[in-house]
């Protein structure tokens, strides 16, 4: 496999020489967020075009996309969808699949391809831009970005002496019914499933059981958690830490709301990250090799981090300034995220058995 070394990846993959030999590069027409992602000339296009099915939204997706389109000459078809969805669709359509690569934001998604045997191995060029424990099975696919589990809480009805130490501490009576749980939301789903392989069964189920008879709330997903914290509607919310300081950033001293991170091993703080893979279909390997690493450079994960105020995972790649560090074990936990691929349905029926969906 042909592929640009390491440094090159780093340096966010320099221009690729043009399929057209000796044409020059057409002059960059990138704007707003497409071109802080890549800033240099646009090569010439080339006949080549990949197809990725992607679990992360447009709005977010795009420019990176059209960045790498700029700077390759590689036309990007994209297929956006719910990951879940999206991998049942690649597990229907076997080898007559388009798709070179899958990109989900849910580490069950890919785990669950790459048990299916639908994810080729990534070249070591790219899986080493970030460190191991973001790399799945049999390098079937790579972390992009890191998302942490939080307790957001407000300010107005929370003293911060007040706040638990661990998540465990939910279920003590002084927070009765003062905690919302997203329990139909995919990334409480895949923290509940690494919950469940870290502690067992019996300690995940018996903490949600807990957490019922402690009246906790359930809400739709993530944000409406966070905004109805922010209003006073709750005092708490188990969320990714995101939401909160896309919503602070957006509201400012009109929402009243902070995030509180776990000690950093306590199962509370968990970081989860999206990942990306290129399915064992594919003809394009070598060009999806290259779109991946993209992800990876620099630019990109500085665009990432900096639009939707996630961690970067590449190397080297410092997160936005809002952000707080993480703590040095901070995803120190012996976590097989390929194991949430074979675990969310076993989730979902304790989520279902323990009655939490009824308050």
């Amino acid at each position: 496999m042909n592929l640009p070394k390491r440094a090159a990846l780093l340096a966010g993959f320099a221009l690729l020489t043009s399929a057209c030999g000796g044409s020059d590069p057409i002059p960059n027409n990138l704007e707003g967020a497409a071109a802080t992602v890549y800033s240099g000339d646009c090569a010439t296009a080339t006949e080549t075009e990949i197809t990725i099915y992607s679990g992360r939204s447009e709005d977010l997706v795009q420019p990176v996309l059209d960045a790498f389109e700029c700077q390759s000459g590689i036309s990007v078809v994209t297929n956006f969808g719910d990951p879940t969805d999206l991998a049942l669709q690649l597990v229907e359509e076997g080898d007559r699949s388009p798709a070179d690569v899958f990109l989900s934001k849910s580490p069950g998604a890919v785990g669950f391809l790459r048990n299916e045997g639908i994810l080729a191995s990534l070249d070591g060029d790219v899986t080493s831009l970030v460190d191991s424990a973001n790399v799945g099975g049999d390098n079937s696919w790579v972390g992009i970005t890191g998302r942490q589990r939080v307790l957001v809480y407000n300010t107005d009805i929370v003293d911060e002496a007040d706040l638990p130490a661990s998540v465990m501490d939910l279920t003590d009576p002084k927070y009765k019914g003062q905690v919302a749980i997203p329990a139909t939301n995919g990334s409480f789903q895949d923290w509940f499933t690494v919950f469940r392989a870290q502690a067992g069964d019996d300690v995940a189920a018996g903490w949600l059981e807990a957490m019922v008879a402690n009246d906790a709330i359930v809400t739709e997903s993530n944000r409406p958690t966070v905004d109805a914290v922010g209003r006073g509607e709750y005092a708490f919310g188990l969320v990714n830490h995101y939401y909160n300081f896309q919503e602070a950033e957006a509201l400012g001293d009109e929402h009243r709301a902070l995030n509180h991170s776990f000690a950093a091993d306590d199962i509370g703080s968990l970081v989860i990250v999206t990942a990306a893979g290129i399915t064992s279909t594919s003809d394009n390997v070598d060009e999806s090799h290259q779109l991946i690493g993209f992800m990876l450079s620099e630019g990109a994960q500085s665009y990432f981090t900096n639009d939707s105020l996630e961690y970067p995972l590449a190397a080297g790649v410092s997160p936005a300034e809002v952000l707080p560090a993480l703590g040095d074990d901070g995803a120190d936990f012996d976590v097989t995220f390929d194991d949430l691929g074979n675990g969310l349905t076993r989730t979902v029926e304790i989520i279902e058995n323990s009655g939490i969906l009824s308050n």
